[in-house]
């Protein structure tokens, strides 16, 4: 059975050794970066978030550390209510929640309540060569309680990469932990088109 809430996964789960959490909140920004399903949930998917942060932004990672069946530990973005990432996303003004996808194609579905965001990174990455689409329904985001819209402006931007564009970041298509390190410049220019999407935003807010 799926677990419906963080307390119930934790009560089956060991931290430690088949998950791990880890988050920091800035000082200076009002961006959160969340990967609720990191690790071998939904692989890169928290190497994306943390190299987006950088250490500016706030940062949530989940990450599945089981050798196999990382899956069991998914809990939908909609039920994701551990302490610290409702801490975080409910103090954010701005959210993007870094997910896997399935597809051999490398896509990006763009999700999440935030739509001039979202509309504005998908233009940054179009632009620097990243096939991207509007989410359809089953990973558009736009349920008020995922995760990603819980900050102080209730909108935020879901980004759902396929298997084949997360494979294209790491060498030789290789998701495994061990091989998550070796990243390709794709993953580079891919963080980087994002990160100037939200600066644009951010500044634009801060003007308005």
């Amino acid at each position: 059975m799926p677990y419906t809430s963080y307390a119930d996964l934790a009560h089956e789960q060991i931290e430690g050794i088949d998950y791990q959490r880890s988050w920091r909140e800035s000082a200076v920004s009002s961006l959160a970066h969340l990967a609720i399903h990191g690790g071998g949930i939904e692989q890169g998917s928290s190497e994306l978030a943390e190299a987006a942060a950088g250490g500016i932004h706030d940062l949530y990672v989940f990450d599945g550390m089981k050798a196999a069946n990382n899956a069991e530990l998914h809990l939908t973005s909609t039920l994701f209510d551990e302490p610290h990432a409702l801490a975080i996303a409910r103090t954010a003004t701005h959210t993007v929640s870094w997910h896997g996808a399935s597809g051999t194609a490398p896509l990006t579905h763009l999700g999440g309540l935030d739509y001039v965001l979202r509309d504005r990174i998908g233009l940054a990455l179009s632009r620097a060569g990243f096939a991207v689409q509007i989410a359809g329904p089953e990973l558009a985001g736009t349920d008020p309680a995922n995760i990603c819209n819980r900050n102080t402006r209730k909108a935020g931007v879901q980004l759902e990469l396929s298997t084949g564009q997360r494979q294209a970041f790491f060498a030789g298509g290789d998701m495994s932990r061990p091989n998550r390190v070796h990243r390709t410049p794709a993953f580079t220019t891919y963080v980087q088109a994002v990160q100037q999407a939200l600066a644009h935003s951010l500044v634009e807010d801060r003007v308005g």
